[in-house]
């Protein structure tokens, strides 16, 4: 069964290789989705597929890639949405 989260991502996370970096975790554990910067300097990130990989992507995202400080993920679930098939990295948005 797929599920789905909304991750909001705050600290040091922009401008660090993070949305780049998550783009490879979420790839690496077959979800579908999408991550992009926020003009608030947060990173939003919607992840889709297997409980199990999503508890895993969770566990990285609290710690981000080797710049990153993060210091706070909202966690959302989501209805599952039609995702294409690769994760993407997409434009800022102003949310």
């Amino acid at each position: 069964m797929m599920v789905c989260y909304r991750y909001l991502i705050s600290g040091r996370v922009q401008g660090v290789f993070y949305r780049a970096s998550a783009q490879q975790q979420a790839s690496a554990l077959a979800l579908r989705g999408w991550v992009r910067n926020l003009v608030d300097g947060r990173v939003e990130l919607l992840a889709c597929g297997d409980q199990a990989a999503l508890k895993e992507l969770e566990k990285w995202l609290q710690i981000g890639p080797q710049y990153a400080k993060v210091s706070n993920i909202e966690v959302i679930k989501e209805i599952p949405e039609a995702l294409g098939e690769v994760f993407e990295v997409r434009s800022t948005s102003s949310l």
